[in-house]
């Protein structure tokens, strides 16, 4: 195993060490979410059957875990399934996906200690099967001690329900230590959500081409940077977490303020004027 802040440069691909070399290590973002969508149409435009494109997007899964893990990403959170996919996809599908999620686990916890990949979930994981907890818990308690990349699953996950289950503590919290509801800041709420150990996400990656945010940690992406790629997840692999990378380290992060090209402003009240029809 190795420590926190050593990296496994020598260990990504040619095609990976290429892109790396053009990205300033200063400014790797801290954390990276992923909506992780097209497994089903990555499938069907194969003419296979859809648990397939979820078996394939499982295995993308640990390939960009282990290049996020050698280039010393500390935080990445997968969207892996939501509220609305245990709701209105059928029984059968949420029953293979729940399976698959187990042999994931079991498969590729080892990876995780030879990686320094610390598991980590969010969501309302209570309501899922108590094998598939279980299961879930173990590979948690295993990898507890990793101090590398911390991998976080989205599970039975909706931006909403967190924003619910967030206010729901802090009023539970506001009823026992009698807080004035004046005195509610942001900070209150950051600390009742599932995400209060980690920092917002500085990117967030989209597959598949869709425009939308999907009720995908609504709260914490406010200032997050957006890269969408027609990529379906199934063929996303390390070298496409890199690239993603190398485009937010061209942007500038104004956080609604000016940046540095936006040229200097004149604040004397005289030289401003305002046209009135």
């Amino acid at each position: 195993m190795y420590s926190t802040g050593t990296l496994h440069i020598q260990d990504l691909t040619a095609e990976e060490r290429a892109i790396y070399e053009t990205l300033k290590p200063e400014r790797l973002p801290e954390h990276v979410a992923i909506i992780m969508d097209g497994n089903g149409r990555w499938a069907g435009q194969r003419s296979l059957k859809r648990f397939l494109g979820h078996q394939q997007g499982a295995k993308s899964v640990q390939l960009v875990t282990e290049t996020a893990s050698r280039i010393g990403l500390p935080w990445l959170t997968l969207y892996a399934f939501s509220l609305e996919n245990s709701l209105r996809r059928p029984k059968s599908e949420v029953s293979f996906l729940m399976r698959l999620l187990k042999s994931y686990l079991e498969s590729n916890v080892q990876r995780m200690m030879d990686n320094n990949v610390r598991m980590k979930y969010i969501g309302r994981t209570h309501e899922l099967p108590d094998e598939v907890q279980d299961k879930m818990r173990w590979a948690e308690e295993a990898t507890a001690r990793n101090t590398g990349t911390t991998l976080t699953l989205a599970l039975n996950y909706g931006g909403r329900s967190e924003m619910v289950d967030a206010f729901r503590g802090l009023a539970a919290e506001m009823k026992h230590k009698h807080i004035n509801p004046d005195s509610i800041t942001e900070e209150d709420i950051h600390r009742h959500l599932y995400t209060a150990h980690m920092p917002d996400p500085d990117l967030l990656i989209r597959t598949s081409g869709e425009m939308r945010l999907s009720n995908y940690l609504l709260w914490q992406v406010a200032y997050t940077e957006i890269f969408v790629t027609d990529r379906f997840w199934p063929d996303f692999r390390g070298i496409h977490l890199l690239e993603a990378i190398a485009d937010f380290q061209r942007r500038e992060r104004r956080y609604g303020g000016l940046g540095e090209s936006s040229g200097s402003v004149d604040e004397e009240a005289e030289h401003v004027k305002i046209a009135a029809n």
